[in-house]
């Protein structure tokens, strides 16, 4: 790309955090606005293990119309409505700005071009829309300077992914369903920070790095419009579960926090395959990670492990650090370290572990069909949300950098 001599290039870059719910999303009641059908909650993971990357630019310069890379792929943001419509709130932030004082460059009139990378399979379970989106809101947000609060931001990044909402803010957090029609009340907000209880560690074991066979906003639409059981769980389940689980991380109380998810993951897919036709997001590989689960809490004899499932096969399984041989070093020692992921900021907990709980307390067929059926494994814990960096995609000339 030529160099550009008179056009200054603005940029601003930030990395976001992908986010776990532990109380699921599923289901719209508005398919426009992005507004749920029920409130859920996540738990933000470190950006040392999981991340994107995003550098958004503008420059008088670059083609008429807005740009964005993926992974070094262009994509047509034109045909994204829900792309167009956080762009579009966030210069219609930028434009009051701009007419409260006329001093400033006139940014919001200005082509974007937004350059991002994953480190981490897109579109595979691994909630990369979520952090895709909370990157690109945030990164725009801090080219055009905007004084609005993660909460304020968290509106607009929900219409861009629902679930990216949450990856705005770091620890534990929720995304209130709201009741209002026109969504301003559906909104994420931090029930405790990372630092609250630093110690949740999670082991993802990935599946498969394959594209998910049903969509998630496909599979929704299937849900609630068919799921006898959906109605139940989104009205008399889910709120009562949400207050429960909020409690349990005020307190940091484990046991409580474990069960409540294992739960609203079981009742989650319960409704996808009460859904007709019916939608498998787990497999064979994904029930035997909840079958070992549940061998680890039995053989220890108490909850040191907890299992949910998003809408794919990879099981995130969460633990506490003081339990890593237990979990980790169990979960290790059937998969050996040959398997890509045993590495790491989060791996020296387990780094001299041979062996968590014996292999003879544990379903030998579910040991089995782990040791097969992973292609890798992701060491992490919870952490904090969008970082400011300047490590740019893009350089000062508005050249496309990589980040490899």
């Amino acid at each position: 790309m030529a160099a550009v001599s008179e056009s200054p290039v603005y940029r601003a870059t930030t990395t976001a955090p992908v986010n776990i719910a532990v109380i699921k999303y599923w289901g719209k009641r508005d398919a426009t606005l992005n507004l749920p059908t029920n409130s859920s909650l996540s738990v933000t993971l470190s950006q040392r293990s999981l991340r994107t990357l995003t550098t958004a630019s503008c420059s008088a310069s670059y083609p008429a119309a807005d740009e964005l890379t993926l992974n070094g792929k262009p994509q047509d943001i034109q045909s994204s409505k829900r792309t167009l419509a956080c762009l579009a709130s966030l210069r219609a932030h930028r434009q009051e700005l701009e007419s409260a004082d006329p001093s400033l460059p006139k940014l919001s009139t200005l082509p974007l071009r937004i350059v991002s990378e994953n480190n981490f399979p897109t579109a595979a379970g691994l909630a990369s829309s979520a952090a895709g989106f909370a990157a690109l809101v945030r990164a725009v947000a801090d080219l055009y300077k905007l004084p609005q609060s993660p909460t304020e931001l968290s509106r607009i990044a929900r219409q861009g992914s629902g679930s990216a909402c949450r990856s705005l803010m770091g620890g534990y957090v929720a995304w209130r369903a709201g009741e209002l029609a026109d969504g301003s009340d559906s909104l994420a907000e931090e029930v405790a920070p990372q630092a609250h209880w630093p110690e949740m560690r999670a082991l993802i074991l990935v599946v498969s790095a394959e594209k998910k066979d049903v969509p998630s906003t496909t599979g929704m639409q299937t849900t609630v419009a068919t799921s006898e059981l959906f109605a139940t769980r989104a009205n008399a389940v889910v709120p009562a579960r949400m207050a429960a689980i909020e409690t349990a991380i005020q307190n940091r109380d484990f046991p409580a926090f474990a069960e409540i998810t294992m739960r609203d993951s079981n009742g989650f897919h319960a409704t996808c395959l009460d859904s007709w036709p019916p939608i498998f997001y787990m497999n064979d590989v994904s029930r035997a990670a909840v079958r070992l689960v549940h061998d680890i809490n039995n053989a220890v004899g108490r909850t040191v492990c907890a299992y949910t499932f998003d809408a794919g096969p990879n099981a995130v399984i969460y633990y506490l650090e003081k339990d890593s041989n237990l979990v980790a070093g169990t979960f290790k020692s059937i998969l050996g370290t040959e398997l890509e992921g045993w590495s790491g900021p989060f791996y020296d907990a387990v780094k001299d572990v041979s062996s968590g709980v014996s292999l003879e307390q544990v379903d030998s067929r579910a040991v089995d069909v782990l040791k097969t059926g992973l292609s890798r494994v992701i060491l992490t814990g919870v952490g904090e949300g969008p970082i400011s960096v300047q490590d740019h995609l893009v350089g000062e000339n508005g050249e496309i950098l990589s980040d490899q």
